[in-house]
């Protein structure tokens, strides 16, 4: 079947620095403790420059969007405030910026509120957002008790969206946050408030949180199966809150890269996603903080961030049959991209257009490629259905 109509195309970008010592592999974790001394400030400056461009290129040839996220104490991604390139990118670019995202319970939740909306404000309404719980390695790097993280994220939300709803000035009270005075100047530009996700890894409790508030959720770093089973649960428990979710609040992510012909794209992909999950996600005992994750999940993670079935160590048969992952010409990226978006019933597509270490001109190949072909034949085969449907019709 093809895509759905309105499908919204997005582009998202990790932004790594992998300029890193030769001696890498020597390290257990990648996150919290790896000595910023490898940090260059000079070759920062050149990965800001190339990878702002990157998006903006991805906007120019007409993607919806573009999404940046936000981790703490790695090189694993440039971008602990987000916010920022958020801010840098609204004057180079037409489309939505999605910032996914601040763990809402890691940071002043009115300071957030205020920030999120001062960027709708200044985009003229074209930011969305997407809160995570944030990774185990983000609680050794903040002073938060990750025995609380559940909690601190719900009232932090709450207070978010009581910030951005309701007319100020306003109070809170609560275990975490307590305000006399919220009366957020800027108000958001989008009403009632722009669009909000969760984000998070199959957790129940993150799926009910995002069903009892109304939000969209988006899956990351667990298989195609785990993904569509946490969307379709997100739907019931939604429909128990008096909540409808609508197709563009479920979407998928997924790694593509474009060749000339399938074989060469694959070899061509496959080091850099080897890369990624096996250096830059490389946390070691930081995938655990005391109190986040049940025995059995550490366990299971291994000090990575693959499942379990890979027992740590990257399989790229089984990246690909487990993962949305893909390789290959347009049509073939097409293929899969139209077998996703149908089994996830979704609406919006977001493609991750750079992984590990790829360089500049294999993610400018793969942003063109998107662009110009794989999405414009998604959007042929719609018309082309709605054509015939029409016909049918008369």
């Amino acid at each position: 079947m093809p895509i759905l109509p309105d499908t919204e195309f997005m582009a998202w970008h990790f932004m790594p620095y992998y300029d890193l010592p030769e001696n890498i592999d020597d390290y257990e974790s990648l996150w919290v403790d790896f000595p910023n001394k490898y940090f260059d400030p000079k070759k920062g400056h050149e990965y800001y420059e190339r990878y702002l461009s990157e998006l903006v290129l991805a906007d120019k040839l007409g993607f919806d969007g573009v999404c940046i996220n936000e981790h703490h104490n790695t090189p694993y991604s440039l971008m602990p405030v987000p916010s920022i390139l958020a801010g840098a990118l609204i004057p180079q670019t037409k489309g939505k910026i999605c910032v996914m995202g601040t763990p809402a319970g890691l940071d002043h939740p009115h300071r957030l509120a205020e920030s999120y909306a001062m960027l709708d404000v200044m985009s003229g309404g074209r930011l969305e957002f997407a809160f995570p719980l944030g990774t185990p390695m983000e609680y050794w790097s903040s002073n938060v008790n990750p025995v609380t993280a559940r909690e601190r994220q719900r009232e932090a939300l709450e207070v978010i969206m009581k910030m951005w709803t309701q007319e100020g000035p306003i109070s809170h009270s609560g275990r975490f946050y307590n305000y006399r005075y919220l009366n957020m100047w800027p108000r958001p530009y989008q009403q009632p408030h722009p669009p909000v996700y969760l984000v998070g890894s199959g957790s129940p409790g993150t799926i009910e949180l995002a069903a009892e508030m109304g939000f969209g959720y988006s899956s990351t770093f667990s298989p195609i199966t785990a993904q569509l089973a946490a969307q379709k649960t997100l739907k019931e428990r939604a429909a128990h809150y008096g909540h409808t979710i609508r197709p563009a609040q479920v979407p998928i992510v997924c790694m593509c890269y474009i060749g000339d012909d399938d074989e060469s794209a694959l070899a061509e992909m496959e080091p850099h996603v080897r890369y990624f999950f096996t250096t830059l996600t490389r946390a070691g005992r930081f995938i655990d903080a005391p109190g986040y994750l049940s025995m059995e999940e550490f366990q299971k993670r291994n000090g990575r961030m693959l499942p379990s079935s890979h027992g740590g160590a990257f399989d790229w048969t089984q990246i690909r049959q487990q993962f949305r992952v893909v390789a290959g010409t347009a049509k073939t990226v097409a293929d899969k991209i139209e077998q996703w978006a149908e089994e996830a019933q979704t609406s919006r597509i977001i493609f991750q257009i750079h992984r590990g270490n790829m360089p500049h001109w294999k993610v400018v190949r793969t942003i063109t490629g998107l662009a110009n072909e794989v999405i414009p034949m998604l959007k042929e085969r719609r018309r082309l259905a709605d054509a015939e449907l029409s016909v049918a019709a008369e």
